[in-house]
């Protein structure tokens, strides 16, 4: 399998042999389709987190859960995604969104990587026109239950639990979206955006280790992977494995699920 990561050299000689993948979202509300529209990486399909990557929210599942295989299967069908295809997906915010799509493909057995710096990485000119792309095969796969955690494992002290969250959030101090402020007693705050440097370049992979060493995560711990809605925790999962530190588990209700439910216990704070 390829690495989680692969730099613009990379793309530039493969380019021919993978689907391009431009996942922008905003939490402000701004519309990521509208940014792919008005410019977009030349042959770049446009993923739509809320449509393709996420189920509809049912209450008390949070924000973005992950969809039933089928429909996974079938937006990626539709987009011209197949079975064999290798993605390689972007963001404008350092890869933190686009992780969503490929942690979902890797962790089901799919050939994906981020661009690295995504779309800053990136010097040509731009496409305004959507590519025409055929729909393809892909078939559905369950979501390993060795890929994924529950509510449960997120309060159990035997895993790290790691917040990718940005540090205000973490503490309490703001909550934009979710029914409360603070986070999960016991958990750890790595914000997936210091993953990257000033260019949105992913920093190397010993420094990355240092910083999972920083809050508890070397060889063989167990690590549970949350943030708000299960999106950007991904961002996290892939610098776990670019790290040589083993792939981790996701919490995909994350933050709005557990926040939402009165009876468990909030932290704030440091």
């Amino acid at each position: 399998m390829i690495p989680p990561v692969v730099d613009p050299e990379w793309l530039a000689k493969h380019h021919e042999a993978v689907v391009l993948a431009d996942v922008r979202w905003y939490l402000d509300g701004r519309s990521g389709r509208a940014a792919y529209d008005a410019g977009h990486l030349p042959g770049a399909v446009f993923v739509d987190v809320d449509a393709d990557l996420a189920a509809h929210a049912e209450r008390g599942s949070g924000r973005h859960p992950l969809p039933d295989p089928e429909h996974f299967a079938a937006r990626m069908a539709a987009l011209g995604i197949a079975d064999g295809d290798t993605v390689v997906a972007y963001d404008d915010a350092g890869g933190v969104i686009a992780a969503r799509l490929v942690w979902m493909l890797r962790a089901t057995g799919h050939e994906a990587a981020l661009l690295d710096g995504g779309m800053a990485s990136y010097d040509g000119p731009l496409e305004v026109e959507a590519p025409r792309r055929e729909p393809v095969t892909f078939t559905p796969r369950p979501w390993p239950t060795e890929r994924l955690a529950a509510i449960d494992d997120a309060g159990d002290p035997a895993n790290v639990v790691v917040d990718a969250r940005d540090a205000a959030r973490f503490r309490g101090e703001i909550e934009p979206v979710d029914p409360r402020a603070g986070h999960i007693p016991g958990a750890v705050n790595l914000p997936c955006r210091t993953n990257v440097d000033e260019r949105g370049r992913f920093l190397p992979p010993e420094e990355l280790r240092r910083r999972f060493a920083a809050v508890g995560v070397t060889d063989g711990t167990s690590v549970v992977s949350y943030c708000g809605s299960g999106v950007t925790a991904c961002h996290n999962l892939l610098a776990l494995e670019l790290a040589g530190l083993g792939p981790g588990r996701l919490y995909p209700g994350s933050w709005s699920q557990y926040s939402a439910d009165p009876d468990r216990p909030v932290a704030t704070g440091g």
